[in-house]
């Protein structure tokens, strides 16, 4: 994973340890895995997704993204209204949820040729 970045749609291996297995190869911290490629991410809590942290949501080509799914830690934690509204607004649909079902949904979706793409923060 250079830089951050691993091109291309990868399902989701495991998760845990603070960090997620994809590719064949692990990353340690939260991670966006997008139409693009799977990203490191700098979110540690549910209160640093904001609109800013998912600005690389945004630049995906309109489209390509209808769920979101968003691991909000080990428990699922309400998207704040305004950020849920502003996904909407750009034709994608929040999903939040703890990290655990958002990894283990993420490859299901992705099989089934869903436009789904996951922000997920590490869990321990």
């Amino acid at each position: 994973m250079a830089q951050g970045f691993l091109p291309g749609q990868h399902a989701i291996e495991g998760y845990g340890n603070g960090g997620f297995r994809f590719g064949g190869m692990s990353h340690r911290g939260s991670i966006l895995a997008l139409p693009s490629g799977i990203y490191s991410w700098d979110p540690l809590r549910p209160e640093d997704i904001t609109l800013a942290s998912l600005e690389t949501v945004f630049a995906e080509p309109k489209g390509t993204i209808d769920h979101l799914l968003i691991g909000t830690g080990v428990d699922l934690v309400p998207l704040p209204p305004a950020l849920a509204q502003k996904l909407r607004e750009a034709g994608i649909r929040p999903e939040p949820m703890p990290t655990g079902a958002a990894a283990r949904t993420y490859p299901i979706l992705l099989g089934e040729r869903r436009l789904v793409a996951a922000a997920l923060l590490a869990v321990p």
